[in-house]
């Protein structure tokens, strides 16, 4: 016996789905970050460095009658310490720089794969100092992205932890819900389990959401099907118990009344002829064989009568065609005025050894009803083998119609109609009857057919 692979809970299954998701969103949400990130400071660092130089091209243009120039230059990069993005520095002097302050963040450096990921390199400008025809140096304007990328990284940490702060609770309600939605799905699997058990009384009830609602109808339904399907089998088996032990009793009665008093007879016809023989008495003895052999054509007979009871007589011999054939040459024979149609299923002889009695005795109670019942003129007798549903199902049609004057609807159903009713039911088909006054009288039988299970190709019977 193989045992089956464990496999993930739907709750765990679509709680793992949505992290990845989750994950998948956060990782797309980065890199688009990371993107923004990286032109933000880029264009960060290109307005600082175009301010920055506009403002001291401006100023050394202004130098010009500067008692001071190399002080009023270095007053000039002293103006820009403080700034976040520019390091400012005069060639030659290496006291004349402005750095920018670097500033710490709250909680450890910001790394180096960030810092690659940003990807926004220092750029310069070099801008020459010169005031009345003198060369006095180079400023140069240098930027500095550390502080900018610090702040994007900072903003960063803060929307990654709103996010997991977020999502922890969002996946936790999600596994609570679902665990909830689910909850139905559970009582369902223990409601499979009891209707496996043989339990058909469960049913599902509660309030649903409207797609497991139909669910649950769905399942009562199929349960209240099989509690019918559950008391008829039961019904038809105590029915078929009570039958067979009907059919024992009647065998015992005949056998008793029919056979006993004959075999009693031949008994004491063989002593009679025993005691003759002994005394010498040899011309009495013919009587008695003659009696011996009357016992013995009536009790073959009798069993022949109750062989037929059991099995119809050629059924198994000649085929189910020819035993309805021979079944209408009986009534034919009692009744020459009414005319007797046959159809038979063409290319076939037999449609089982279960469906072929079943077919037998719907044919012969029926035509027995027609010609004691309804004074019928033509009686019409039909087997056929039909597609019953789309699938392709097969199933055997079995119809015998008349054109008598049909029964009254107040008339009840006999025995018979009732055994045929129970006897098609137990091969899993219906039996429809339809009657009206004046209009005849007709008997339909629908047997399923087992796929695959066609009869073997003769030739084509006709009546």
């Amino acid at each position: 016996m193989t045992q089956q692979p464990n496999t993930m809970s739907l709750r765990l299954f679509l709680i793992v789905m949505i992290a990845i998701i989750l994950a998948a969103s956060l990782a797309v949400g980065g890199v688009i970050a990371c993107f923004n990130a990286s032109r933000s400071v880029q264009t960060e660092m290109r307005s600082a460095l175009a301010v920055a130089q506009q403002v001291i091209e401006t100023s050394i243009a202004q130098l010009g009658g500067s008692d001071d120039p190399r002080r009023d230059i270095e007053r000039l990069v002293a103006s820009f310490k403080g700034n976040r993005h520019l390091r400012v520095v005069v060639s030659g002097d290496e006291d004349a720089v402005a750095a920018p302050t670097v500033e710490l963040p709250p909680v450890g450096e910001v790394p180096d794969w960030f810092v690659r990921l940003v990807g926004v390199p220092a750029t310069a400008v070099r801008i020459p100092v010169s005031i009345g025809g003198r060369n006095h140096g180079t400023v140069l304007i240098e930027t500095d992205p550390h502080n900018e990328i610090l702040e994007i990284w900072e903003e960063f940490g803060d929307s990654l932890f709103i996010l997991v702060l977020f999502s922890v609770p969002t996946v936790l309600l999600v596994y609570f819900f679902i665990g909830r939605a689910l909850r139905p799905l559970d009582r369902l699997a223990a409601a499979l389990s009891r209707i496996g058990q043989g339990d058909y009384g469960i049913r599902f009830s509660g309030r649903l959401p409207r797609e497991l609602s139909r669910l649950r109808d769905s399942f009562n339904l199929m349960a209240g099907q099989l509690a019918e399907m559950n008391s008829e089998n039961r019904r038809l088996n105590e029915q078929l118990l009570t039958l067979q032990e009907e059919e024992r009793s009647d065998i015992a009665r005949d056998l008793h009344d029919e056979i006993g008093p004959f075999l009693f007879a031949i008994n004491v016809d063989a002593a009679n002829i025993s005691r003759h023989v002994d005394a010498g008495r040899t011309g009495q003895i013919r009587s008695y064989v003659q009696s011996i052999v009357e016992a013995v054509s009536h009790m073959q007979k009798q069993v022949r009568s109750m062989l037929g009871q059991l099995r119809p007589i050629g059924l198994a011999e000649f085929g189910l065609a020819e035993a309805i054939d021979n079944l209408i040459e009986f009534w034919r024979r009692r009744y020459p005025n009414i005319v007797y149609r046959l159809e038979f299923a063409p290319q076939t002889e037999s449609f089982g050894e279960l469906i072929d009695p079943t077919i037998y005795r719907v044919v012969q109670e029926s035509l027995s009803n027609a010609v004691r019942h309804t004074r019928p003129t033509i009686i019409s007798v039909s087997v056929l083998l039909e597609q019953e549903d789309r699938n392709g199902q097969e199933a055997v049609t079995v119809m015998v119609a008349d054109d008598g004057h049909g029964m009254a609807e107040t008339s009840a159903v006999g025995y018979g109609l009732l055994g045929m009713s129970e006897r098609v039911k137990a091969m899993g088909g219906r039996l429809t009857i339809s009657s009206k006054p004046g209009e005849g009288f007709t008997v339909t039988a629908t047997i399923p057919y087992p796929p695959g299970a066609r009869p073997p190709a003769l030739a084509a019977i006709a009546s």
